[in-house]
């Protein structure tokens, strides 16, 4: 099985914030994620694909359209956003990274199984910072 992968990038901003719970809770739980004014990002979104080689071109997927792929159906609709406000899919749910990749897998699985025939979205990786990412893999 071979593994393949395209990293792109985006600018966002949300705030972590339970309306449900007061301003001390929400500081208390998110800390500087609470900010009223919001904070931003700059976010790495690997997307992985594995699978075994076509025969007629040697690739598991063709990295050209897996990236237009990302870009068209992820990015250009987080980049410089608010994720909290700006992004349809975001609508009524807590705008972590756990989510958001959640969200970014039920959009990008069906189109990246679309382009490879011998394989399969495998997992996405979302780094927030350096230090902190989320990983899944449809499960």
């Amino acid at each position: 099985m071979i593994y393949v992968c395209r990293k792109e990038h985006f600018n966002a901003a949300h705030k972590l914030w339970n309306p449900k719970w007061s301003e001390e809770k929400n500081v208390e739980v998110f800390g500087p994620c609470a900010n009223v004014n919001w904070h931003g990002h700059n976010f790495e979104l690997i997307v992985m694909v594995k699978g075994l080689p076509d025969p007629d071109t040697g690739f598991v997927v063709d990295l050209k359209q897996l990236s237009t792929i990302i870009r068209t159906l992820v990015i250009d609709k987080v980049d410089h956003k608010n994720l909290n406000l700006d992004v349809d899919f975001m609508y009524g749910k807590m705008a972590s990274c756990e989510n958001l990749v959640m969200e970014f897998w039920k959009i990008l699985e069906p189109a990246v199984n679309e382009i490879v025939p011998h394989g399969k979205l495998h997992k996405l990786t979302l780094y927030e910072t350096p230090r902190n990412f989320v990983e899944y893999f449809g499960e």
